[in-house]
Order: C-alpha cells, then structure tokens, then sequence
C-alpha cells in the first residue's frame, strides 16, 4: 500500500534547468524552487553533454517519483527533453521557457515537436540568442502552448537579469 498522497492541488513543482552546466545560484528556477519548498529539480549524468533522450527520460524518472501531480518548469534544452519526453499522466502542466533550438543541439538527438495532451505555457523573447522568434512562435503552435512574448529579454536567464522572477511563480500557481 502506498503512502503517496494523490491530492490533485496543489501539484508540486518539478525543474528542468537549463541544457549546459545544470545549477545556477541566481538562476530564476533556482529563485522559483526556493518559494515552493515541496519543489524538485531533475538532476543530469551529465550537463555538459545534453542528450535528448537520457534527458527525457531523467525527466520521466522524476515526474515518477514525485507523489501527486507535477507541474514542470523548464528552460533552454530542457525545454526540448521535457517536450520530447512528456508521457506522463502526473504532469498538470508545463512552463516553458526560452527554449533553445534543435537546430543548435542536433548533436544530442532528433527532436520530434508534438502536440502535448497537457495545459503549457510558452513564454519567449524577441532577442533569444538560442532561438529565433519565429521558430518559437511555431513551437509554441506545435505543442499546443499558449504563447507569451516578453519581449527584448534576452535568454530568461541571469545574463538577462532573470534571478527573481514572480511572474514564473504565477504561472506555476494559476490552474
């Protein structure tokens, strides 16, 4: 018998950082984790050599092991694995963030774009450096996201002034 309490709000928050290096300090997901103390972060073999499919299904493995429902917020290339590799029923929703584009991680594996069966949320910026606006516009059509532009923001990260962010709380706590 299980222990695991099912309760379907509010679900607990899941990271997928960013598809180089893994952990920043001052990074808005690290900021995000801090305000949901129930929060996890999917964790790599390896960060410095992103693979598709390993990540996706590092993402799968932690969705699993969460009790509940999950809603994930991702950034970058994680973006990609998690879109890749949603399958399951536990994810309530997704936040994506400034997703990189394939064309830049060919290396790490062919990406498949699909329409998701969950709620997501896409928010991009005019000014990326990791994807043009107009394939994150068409990614978001793909997926099945509703799309927000923030306009110039560069990548979403801490090079861009994305430490504390609230508003990617907001998105995580509205249903």
């Amino acid at each position: 018998m299980s222990s695991c309490s099912t309760s379907a709000w509010p679900p607990r928050l899941v990271t997928v950082p960013p598809g180089l290096h893994g952990r920043e300090g001052a990074h808005w997901q690290t900021w995000l984790e801090r305000q949901l103390p129930r929060s996890r972060r999917v964790e790599q073999d390896d960060w410095d050599a992103p693979r598709l499919d390993a990540w996706a299904q590092s993402i799968a493995d932690t969705v699993a092991s969460v009790c509940g429902p999950v809603i994930l917020a991702v950034h970058s290339f994680g973006c990609l694995a998690a879109a890749q590799g949603l399958t399951d029923e536990a994810v309530a929703g997704v936040l994506f963030v400034a997703p990189a584009s394939s064309d830049k991680f060919k290396f790490a594996g062919a990406f498949e774009p699909r329409r998701l069966a969950v709620p997501s949320v896409l928010i991009a910026s005019m000014t990326d450096p990791w994807m043009p606006f107009d394939q994150t516009m068409r990614l978001a059509s793909q997926l099945g996201s509703t799309f927000v532009n923030l306009g110039d923001a560069g990548h979403i990260n801490t090079a861009a002034w994305f430490g504390p962010w609230p508003r990617a709380k907001y998105f995580v706590d509205t249903p």
